[in-house]
């Protein structure tokens, strides 16, 4: 059995260029799919936040036209009901990286809000980095590495091959004319060397203890591969 700690965001909105709060959270298939995986695994999951605060599920991922139809969607729902993980996260700040033997964060748009400013998740980052132990990230979860940096604006992500959700996805979901910024362009910036799939189809990147997916349904596929790591 390994512990595995998963980083979610706390925030229940993203706030747009236009100032706008659009509520938000995680992104359901994003935590259920890999959390499923490692508790049939055997594996001990926890659950940790900015604040540990209890995190918000983003209610547009459970309509059933975001969740692959209304059974999905009722299966997805049942899980984090039953996940009692959620209801009772640690506070990042008083997380301790060696009482873990993977990272994972899911996304939604929520990291865009909290997470990518959060200097306890950016140290934790750079850690788990340095610690060889598997580092998952997905989606929109990579804007978490943007607090990974130093006062050089230097990361130690930089150059390492991954992959986030893509500007095509976040025009097709309507943001990218409302956002303050787009995932992909700030991942190029660090700079990482960022790759992507078609559209909305799984897609994952490994590089060294780093294992990035592309979008929701990049979340089961890069769940088993920290799996097999770990085995």
């Amino acid at each position: 059995m390994a512990r595995i700690l998963c980083v979610l965001t706390g925030a229940s909105y993203w706030t747009l260029k236009d100032g706008h709060r659009h509520p938000t959270g995680y992104w359901a298939e994003e935590f259920v799919a890999p959390y499923s995986a490692f508790k049939e695994a055997g594996h001990e999951i926890t659950v940790a936040t900015p604040g540990g605060v209890v995190p918000v599920i983003d209610v547009m991922s459970l309509q059933p036209r975001m969740a692959g139809g209304e059974e999905n969607a009722l299966a997805e729902t049942a899980v984090i009901e039953s996940a009692e993980e959620l209801r009772h996260p640690v506070p990042l700040k008083d997380v301790r990286l060696e009482d873990y033997d993977a990272v994972y964060y899911p996304g939604g748009h929520g990291p865009m809000e909290d997470l990518a400013v959060d200097a306890d998740s950016g140290m934790l980052l750079r850690r788990a980095l340095a610690s060889g132990k598997p580092l998952g990230i997905v989606c929109h979860a990579p804007a978490a590495l943007l607090a990974t940096r130093d006062e050089y604006g230097k990361t130690p992500f930089a150059d390492y091959r991954m992959t986030g959700f893509c500007n095509e996805e976040e025009e097709g979901v309507g943001f990218a004319a409302k956002a303050k910024w787009l995932l992909e362009d700030e991942l190029k910036k660090l700079p990482v060397d960022y790759s992507r799939g078609p559209a909305w189809e799984s897609y994952t990147v490994n590089d060294r203890n780093l294992y990035t997916g592309q979008n929701p349904a990049s979340s089961a596929a890069l769940a088993q591969e920290i799996i097999k790591v770990l085995s």
